[in-house]
């Protein structure tokens, strides 16, 4: 990757990151901390490493996204915008009755979610079975999912790990949203997840970790796993809650907080300097 196509993917994730803010900032509260430390990741998934047709979501060839941490749906939503699988216009719709853009994810209402998330666990399990199915009727198509790293308590995402490595899904590549805070506190106070990356290698996984805002280490990342055979990859995203929104980064009441308009505002300002 050249020195442009860093900036272009870096300058998206800003635009992104903005969207994320105003349409959390419309709306007034949302869990803007857990959409906005993966943007940077969907972002490369979304506009470089994934198969998708945008005119036709339910393409069967295509690559399957399952974000299995549900509550960063906004930060999906802004993606798939911009990506033009739905109008910009359809953001500032956000969790409002009868919107096709609910808070968690939904496969039946939103064009481009490939599967309904929100309780912890389930969407990962949901992934893993993806690519079971894919295996089974050789599709070549590779499935992504992100997982969070309070949901990681979850014991159902360690029987899916379990699974995925017996079944050598090397079709699935997963990613770990660390940036070590859930709803009730820090990960470490609640129930600390260390050492992370060697669990995941004794679950049978291909395991590294990264900076999880750096569009170049994430793209190298997914390469490399690519090319991995006969076992599941784990990309453990090191990443900051509420990344690029002054008021909300790397605060624990960023998992579903009040947003003021001038608040939104001026981070979007903030944003617009550094060139979206």
């Amino acid at each position: 990757m050249n020195k442009d196509e860093i900036q272009e993917l870096q300058r998206k994730a800003r635009k992104v990151r903005a969207l994320v803010i105003e349409m959390i900032g419309r709306l007034g509260v949302g869990h803007i901390g857990g959409a906005l430390s993966i943007v940077d990741a969907l972002t490369v998934l979304y506009f470089r490493v994934m198969q998708v047709r945008p005119e036709e979501p339910s393409w069967p060839e295509r690559d399957h996204f399952v974000l299995s941490k549900g509550h960063g749906g906004p930060g999906l939503y802004a993606v798939l915008a911009e990506r033009g699988f739905f109008s910009t216009d359809l953001l500032w719709t956000l969790n409002k009755p009868e919107t096709l853009l609910p808070s968690h994810c939904d496969r039946l209402r939103t064009p481009g979610i490939d599967m309904t998330a929100g309780s912890l666990g389930q969407g990962f399990s949901a992934a893993v079975g993806i690519a079971i199915a894919k295996k089974i009727s050789g599709n070549p198509s590779r499935v992504f999912t992100i997982i969070g790293d309070g949901e990681s308590q979850e014991g159902q995402i360690w029987e899916a790990a379990m699974l995925a490595s017996h079944r050598k899904l090397d079709n699935l590549i997963a990613m770990q949203d660390y940036n070590r805070m859930q709803i009730d506190g820090n990960i470490s106070d609640v129930n600390g997840l260390e050492p992370l990356e060697d669990k995941w290698r004794a679950f049978g996984w291909n395991v590294t970790s990264i900076d999880g805002h750096n569009v170049e280490e994430i793209t190298d990342a997914i390469g490399k796993a690519k090319e991995r055979r006969d076992r599941p990859s784990m990309i453990i995203l090191n990443t900051i809650k509420g990344k690029g929104a002054y008021f909300a980064e790397g605060k624990l009441s960023s998992h579903n907080m009040k947003v003021t308009e001038e608040e939104w505002q001026n981070a979007i300002v903030e944003l617009q300097r550094e060139g979206v």
